[in-house]
């Protein structure tokens, strides 16, 4: 095989894609319940919404960003993460204008990173995030959190944990910054060479260092959570509040900061224990100030991205049962030179809203049905030179071995009698 799929990316194969489809249909209907309605932005953005929205002391703009000049010699950007591209889009739409909050969310969004591929997120990845502009309450928060616990509890993950933490906003972030950086003095000359640029741009980062070195020696950092001022103590305390009220179980981690420069108050990550240690399978928070940064009026915000490979993969660690649809309803096959009459009642069950097909391969009768067999249709379908010079198809269930003959315009009634499949609404 010459050419592959680069490294960094997967396909997703038909036998598997159903995976897919239920997750998806289960995030759809989890936003539904909250007022979310979907939104799709392009793949890629100008660079300029990533080095003003993320912010250009994160490693998402320093490493790890496809970006490229077109044939316009414009900077363009493939999509890092789905908040900046959401918050563009609400903007440029003038959204802010119409009643608020706006929820709105994206699924199956592909996510680009340069970085080694790890469990779960690859090179190019898909989310699924839930954004809300305009809501400044910590119910709205509480409600994203409460929304995403439902969801992944509800397919069957376990093990899961909330950590929450506040890393204040720019009244009392400063003061912070100030202590922290009085705390690392000492210690950022044995620090990577990361945390040596961050430590002037912004100390906060520090803290979001996977080096155990650099982890090891700010563990004992100060705690944003110590010097909040009275409206993010209180905002993070009614958060509490309600996350205790609807009796989702949570820890403060005064460490979680995210990767972004964009979250003001809230951060929050929803974690799970697997047999190779921790993995964050959904992580958000609040960004009061990424719609003014970006040109647009200052409006609250909050939301989350949930990585749809990574979820996928822990119900599959945790032996979750996806359940996997037939392929078809019925299969018909034919005899001798009655291919015509096969594909004719095959468009007539599919109008009539059954999943139906017929062998295009030239097979004998019985490797047909062999072939159905093997795609477990419940129903066969047969027409021979009787069925055809009587316009009737002779059908067997293939569970329970019954066979019944019928009308070509009464067949899709009888294979919803045998199968118990709905009539199309």
């Amino acid at each position: 095989m010459g050419i592959q799929a680069p490294r960094g990316t997967r396909d997703v194969l038909p036998a598997e894609s159903y995976r897919w489809q239920y997750l998806e249909a289960c995030m759809r209907k989890a936003a539904a319940s909250a007022g979310y309605r979907e939104t799709r932005t392009p793949v890629f953005e100008h660079t300029e919404l990533f080095l003003r929205g993320v912010g250009d002391t994160t490693d998402i703009v320093q490493k790890e960003m496809y970006t490229f000049l077109d044939k316009g010699d414009r900077s363009i950007t493939l999509k890092p993460e789905g908040t900046a591209g959401a918050a563009r889009c609400f903007l440029e739409h003038n959204l802010y204008a119409e009643p608020l909050p706006c929820k709105m969310y994206y699924l199956n969004a592909p996510i680009f990173r340069y970085e080694n591929p790890q469990s779960g997120r690859l090179r190019e990845h898909h989310q699924f995030g839930l954004e809300c502009f305009g809501a400044q309450e910590p119910t709205a928060d509480a409600e994203l959190i409460l929304l995403a616990y439902r969801l992944l509890s509800e397919l069957g993950m376990r093990n899961l944990s909330v950590n929450i933490n506040s890393i204040g906003c720019p009244k009392c972030r400063p003061v912070y910054h100030s202590r922290l950086k009085e705390y690392l003095a000492g210690k950022i000359g044995c620090m990577c060479d990361d945390c040596k640029g961050r430590f002037e741009r912004n100390p906060l980062r520090v803290l979001d260092c996977k080096q155990k070195k650099c982890q090891e020696l700010t563990k004992d950092a100060p705690s944003m959570l110590d010097l909040l001022c009275d409206e993010c103590r209180d905002h993070f305390q009614e958060l509490q509040a309600c996350l205790k009220d609807a009796g989702i179980p949570y820890t403060v981690d005064p460490r979680i900061v995210r990767g972004l420069d964009y979250y003001t108050k809230t951060v929050f990550e929803m974690i799970t224990a697997t047999k190779d240690g921790n993995l964050t399978v959904c992580a958000g928070g609040r960004y009061d100030h990424l719609l003014q940064q970006i040109g647009g009026p200052d409006l609250p915000a909050v939301g989350f991205g949930m990585g749809i490979e990574r979820v996928l993969m822990l119900a599959e660690s945790e032996s979750i049962q996806i359940p996997e649809p037939a392929w078809y309803d019925v299969f018909v096959t034919y005899m001798g030179t009655h291919r015509a009459d096969a594909f004719r009642l095959t468009q007539l069950l599919r109008q009539e809203g059954l999943k139906a097909d017929m062998d295009h391969c030239g097979r004998s009768l019985k490797a047909q049905f062999k072939y159905a067999n093997k795609t477990k249709a419940p129903v066969t379908a047969v027409i021979g030179d009787e069925e055809a010079a009587g316009g009737t198809v002779k059908l067997k269930n293939m569970n329970t071995g019954e066979e019944r003959s019928a009308a070509w315009e009464a067949a899709a009634a009888a294979v919803r009698e045998m199968t118990e499949i709905k009539a199309k609404e």
